[in-house]
C-alpha cells in the first residue's frame, strides 16, 4: 500500500490511454486461501474508472496467470512472493479475443516470465493491421492457442468458450475457466458481480468518485462517505450504459461558466470541466444494478446490448454449459468485485431473469446503447447473423 510512484510505473500506457495513465497502483488480495489471488488496478476514461483484475491461480507444481495487467514492479513483486512460496509461473493465459486492457499488459508479462508458456485465445487480432505474434511482443515459440492446441492445467481446470461471436471488425470471445479445486468459475467479461460500496481500489485514491459526485463543474472535490457512494454509483452507471437515460449533456457555454473557477485551476479536477448533468432518478437506475448486502450478478449492460443482441442462444448455451459443472460454488471476473458466491441457484435465477426480459432492450438507459448498435448495423459495421461465420 505504501509503494512508491517509481514501483508503480507503467511506461507503455500511450499505447491504450487510459486513466491513471502511467501509473497503476494495484492491490494485491487473496481470494481463495492459499489457492486464488487478485492484483486489482483501475481503468477507465475520465474518471470513469472501474476495477480490473489479474488473478494467480495455483496449479499442479506452480502458477497460472489468468487476465493480464500492465506488469509494474509492485506488481510484480507481489507475484514473485507467491513464487517464492509456492513454485514458478508456468502459465500465462489471455483467454479473451477482444479484450484490449488485457492484451495490452501480455508482452511485458511475458517477458517478466520467460519460463511461462503462454496461452492465447482464438481470434486474437491487432489494429490497424493484423501483425504476427512476435512483432507484437508475444513470444511464437511458447504461445498456444487455445482449444486448436488443447488446454492447460487439464487435471485442475476445465475451459469453456463462449462465442466466438462476429462483431464485425473481428470476433467476441472468451474462454472461461472452471477451477475445480476450488469450484470457481473464472470469467473475463462474460459475468460481473456489482456491489453498492465503492471497492477498496478506491481507498488509494478516491478522486475518480468525488469528482462525478458533484453537480456541476465549480463545486469543489470533497471527500465523504456519502460522496464516495455517490460518485461511486454514477461511475457503475457511465460503465454500465455509457450514456444513461438520466444523463444530460450541458450546452458549452454553460460548461465553460463553471469552469476555471478559483480552487479548480489544476489538474486534478480537470479544471472545472464537467460535462455532465445528472436529472432527477438517476440514483434508481444505479440501485437497478447493484446488490446492497452482496454484488449483484449479471450481464454487464454494455456488453448485453453491443455484443449479444443477436446472440442470446450462444450465451444461454455457454449458460447451460456453466450450470452443468460438478460443484460450481462461486464466480470470480476480471472486472468489478472478486470472489461471489455462484452455485446452480444463481445460475438458474440468472437464465429466469434472461428468459423474462426483452433481450434486445431499446428503452430508458438501454437507449442509446441500443441507437448505437442499430447504426453500426445499418452501415454494415456488425452483422445481422453474428453467429454465423466462425466455425473454430
Amino acid at each position: 500500500m505504501n509503494n512508491s510512484a517509481s514501483e508503480q510505473k507503467w511506461k507503455w500506457w500511450p499505447l491504450l490511454p487510459l486513466y491513471p495513465y502511467g501509473r497503476r497502483r494495484t492491490i494485491f488480495r487473496e481470494l481463495v486461501p492459499n489457492q486464488i489471488w487478485s492484483f486489482e488496478q483501475l481503468q477507465g476514461i475520465y474518471y470513469v474508472a472501474v476495477p480490473v483484475r489479474l488473478l494467480v491461480v495455483r496449479v499442479k507444481n506452480g502458477l497460472m496467470i489468468i487476465n493480464p495487467l500492465p506488469p509494474t514492479e509492485e506488481l510484480l513483486s507481489d507475484i514473485n512472493v507467491l513464487v517464492k512460496k509456492i513454485g514458478p509461473v508456468k502459465t500465462i493465459v489471455l483467454p479473451t479475443a477482444s479484450g484490449l486492457e488485457h492484451k495490452i499488459g501480455l508482452p511485458a508479462l511475458a517477458r517478466a516470465f520467460p519460463n511461462a508458456k503462454i496461452w492465447l485465445c482464438p481470434g486474437q487480432w491487432s489494429f490497424p493491421f493484423q501483425l504476427p505474434f512476435d512483432w507484437l511482443g508475444i513470444p511464437s515459440n511458447r504461445t498456444n492457442i487455445l482449444l486448436a492446441d488443447g488446454f492447460p492445467h487439464g487435471d485442475d481446470c476445465e475451459w469453456i468458450s463462449l462465442g466466438p461471436i462476429d462483431i464485425g471488425l473481428a470476433r467476441f470471445q472468451e474462454i472461461s475457466c472452471f477451477h475445480k479445486p476450488t469450484k470457481s468459475l473464472l470469467v473475463t467479461d462474460a459475468l460481473v458481480g456489482i456491489e453498492a460500496t465503492p471497492p477498496e481500489l478506491f481507498n488509494l485514491d478516491p478522486t475518480p468518485l468525488l469528482f462525478h459526485s458533484r453537480e456541476k463543474g465549480s463545486e469543489e472535490l470533497i471527500d465523504s462517505p456519502i460522496a464516495r457512494r455517490k460518485g461511486w454509483l454514477r461511475l457503475v452507471l457511465f460503465a454500465s450504459y455509457l450514456k444513461p437515460e438520466k444523463l444530460e449533456i450541458p450546452k458549452i457555454k454553460e460548461i465553460l461558466e463553471n469552469s476555471f473557477k478559483p480552487k479548480m485551476r489544476n489538474k486534478r479536477s480537470h479544471f472545472g470541466i464537467y460535462p455532465f448533468a445528472w436529472q432527477e432518478g438517476w440514483d434508481l437506475s444505479a440501485k437497478k444494478l447493484v446488490g446492497e448486502k452482496t454484488p449483484l450478478i449479471q450481464i454487464a449492460p454494455v456488453i448485453e446490448r453491443l455484443v449479444f443482441p443477436r446472440g442470446k442462444k450462444a450465451f444461454i448455451a455457454w449458460l447451460n454449459k456453466i450450470e452443468s459443472l460438478k460443484g460450481i460454488s462461486f464466480l470470480i471476473s476480471a472486472h468489478y468485485s472478486g470472489k461471489v458466491r455462484f452455485t446452480t441457484n444463481e445460475i438458474r435465477a440468472l437464465r429466469v431473469k434472461i428468459d423474462n426480459s426483452n433481450w434486445e432492450k431499446t428503452q430508458g438507459d438501454f437507449k442509446f446503447l441500443s441507437w448505437f448498435d442499430q447504426k453500426l448495423l445499418n452501415i454494415g459495421i456488425v452483422p445481422k447473423n453474428p453467429l454465423k461465420k466462425f466455425s473454430d
